[in-house]
């Protein structure tokens, strides 16, 4: 089971966000005080009185006291109703809705425990009125939906059992950080309770503790008959949920990093971190499992928030995560409908990537303007030369390339690669690197890796066989170039100084030497700068050498 769609209408902030796709990561991005917040709190609402429908739906509502009114897991009208509009005399409910997707086993399992059929969604409508009561109701059209509604109550019971909810507010205060963790601890020794072991011990526990009880229901009973007679027993009892959850509930968590430290006392970064590690390995029953944090980024420094964004990643392969967030670090780049862009009190999918970057108010380069992609290369020229040839390798990346969806940067130099990378996270880019395979590239490679901003996987090096160090020019048929480089340089490259596994600047300097040329970086970067204009001026696969 997973949640697809939900929908809020006059909740806080938020007048109309309708029908918001909820994704493996649904982020949630805008500017200040435009409602991200608001729609996870709205989230977390509705899936509290959901699992409270399920509790009580045998006993009368628990909405409607007061005692709510500074509790942030229910609703409160008069805090969540949008203050302007509580004056008008009609429509003063907030509305909820939540879709489900339930899979073939989970469609089964409904109609074993509902005893309805369903085809394989299940809309969800909460309202809720000044009266604080909530008003659950399937939303489905057509035949069966009044029998579903008259087991609404059942249904919410099935969806709660099935649906584990998580929300990581923006951590501020050492009671919020301790009752998230604490919360999830608490779920985490729950799972004891399934233990025949355990449950023997607390059958032992229970008989230990009734003789005390007894005793002390004796000592209460003599003095109350004096002046009422007419009392016959009195009884001191310890529920046994309410037994089960004190077990669970009382507990310390210590830090040891050279000093064991309560994680009281502890930074609100490190808190932060800490409630996202329980979640990420923490024992999943089967059903789904949803996950609302907002700005994760919050408290912590900037080289943490890369590590973060590893544990918010490695969330997704089990549950269904869902951020508010200001940091481009956080934004889903391989999927632009997935980041929500809440605005005016509403909420759409992203429809392209300028659209975010002018919401997070980045100032992308010119040539990034426009671009989800980049190919990242060392040199200008090689920058140069790829744009000529890639067309005539791929129809696609042809088409990319017109419409500037694709850019291909040069970053001038492989030790400034992490920094260029840092910048292309920033301007909210999915890059590909390639590299020369010799030295400085891979020491590149590594550094970036290191500061977590590449990995194997969206990096490459320029590899010919047979080489041990080569670079793009190696790739390039010597043919289409020979005639330029002698008659600019007056260097004849047919010659048995340019042949052999060496790369293919360290043989070009060879043949300039031997014919008594002149050699230097200057002269290196117009050598290239002339192949480059060959392959543009022929960009065709005839240019690509046959040693690669």
């Amino acid at each position: 089971m997973k949640l697809v769609n939900f929908s809020v209408t006059n909740f806080r902030s938020i007048t109309a966000a309708h029908r918001i796709a909820i994704s493996e990561t649904t982020v949630l991005i805008g500017k200040n005080n435009e409602g991200k917040s608001n729609i996870l709190k709205a989230l977390f609402v509705a899936m509290n009185v959901l699992q409270e429908h399920a509790k009580l739906r045998n006993r009368p509502r628990f909405l409607g006291s007061r005692r709510y009114r500074e509790d942030e897991r229910f609703y409160f009208w008069e805090r969540d109703f949008p203050i302007n509009l509580q004056s008008r005399k009609t429509s003063k409910q907030s509305i909820f809705r939540l879709e489900f997707e339930l899979n073939q086993e989970e469609i089964e399992n409904f109609k074993e425990v509902v005893k309805s059929n369903l085809n394989g969604t299940l809309p969800l409508e909460i309202k809720i009125g000044r009266d604080n009561q909530a008003s659950i109701k399937v939303s489905k059209r057509g035949r069966g939906s009044k029998t579903l509604n008259s087991k609404s109550g059942r249904i919410a019971g099935f969806i709660a059992e099935r649906i584990s909810f998580n929300y990581i507010p923006a951590i501020r205060t050492d009671k919020e950080a301790l009752s998230v963790i604490q919360s999830m601890l608490s779920e985490e020794l729950k799972i004891l309770e399934r233990d025949e072991k355990y449950q023997e011990a607390l059958k032992v526990i229970t008989e230990l503790q009734q003789p005390i009880l007894n005793s002390l229901a004796n000592k209460i009973k003599c003095p109350l008959s004096e002046f009422l007679p007419n009392i016959t027993e009195v009884q001191i009892e310890i529920p046994e949920n309410e037994r089960r959850v004190a077990l669970r509930r009382e507990f310390t968590v210590v830090i040891n990093d050279g000093t064991p430290t309560n994680i009281e006392f502890k930074g609100d970064g490190v808190k932060s971190l800490a409630a996202l590690a329980l979640l990420k390995d923490r024992y999943l029953t089967n059903g789904a499992s949803i996950i609302a944090i907002e700005e994760p980024e919050s408290h912590l420094h900037p080289s943490a928030i890369y590590q973060l964004n590893e544990i918010i990643t490695s969330l997704t392969d089990t549950n269904q995560v869902i951020i508010t967030t200001h940091n481009p670090l956080f934004v889903d780049r391989y999927d632009l409908n997935s980041n929500i862009i809440i605005d005016n009190g509403k909420a759409v999918s992203a429809k392209n990537i300028r659209s975010i970057r002018e919401l997070l108010g980045i100032k992308a380069s010119d040539n990034l303007t426009n671009a989800n992609y980049a190919l990242v290369v060392e040199g200008e020229e090689d920058a140069r030369a790829l744009r000529a040839l890639l067309p005539t390798l791929s129809e696609r990346i042809e088409k990319f390339l017109k419409n500037h969806m694709l850019v291909i940067e040069p970053i001038r130099g492989a030790g400034k690669l992490s920094y260029k990378l840092s910048l292309m996270n920033n301007a909210l880019c999915i890059y590909h690197v390639l590299l020369d395979n010799d030295d400085a590239g891979r020491k590149a490679f590594d550094k970036a890796s290191h500061d977590g901003l590449v990995t194997v996987q969206n990096c490459n090096l320029v590899t010919c066989k047979g080489m041990k160090d080569s670079e793009l020019e190696d790739c390039l048929e010597p043919s289409i170039y020979k005639d330029r480089v002698l008659e600019e340089f007056g260097v004849n490259i047919d010659k048995t100084k340019f042949r052999g596994n060496r790369k293919w600047s360290d043989r070009m300097k060879d043949v300039f030497m031997d014919q008594g040329k002149r050699w230097n970086e200057r002269i290196e970067e117009r050598l290239k700068c002339v192949v480059s204009d060959a392959v543009v001026n022929s960009p065709q696969l005839e240019c690509i050498s046959v040693l690669q």
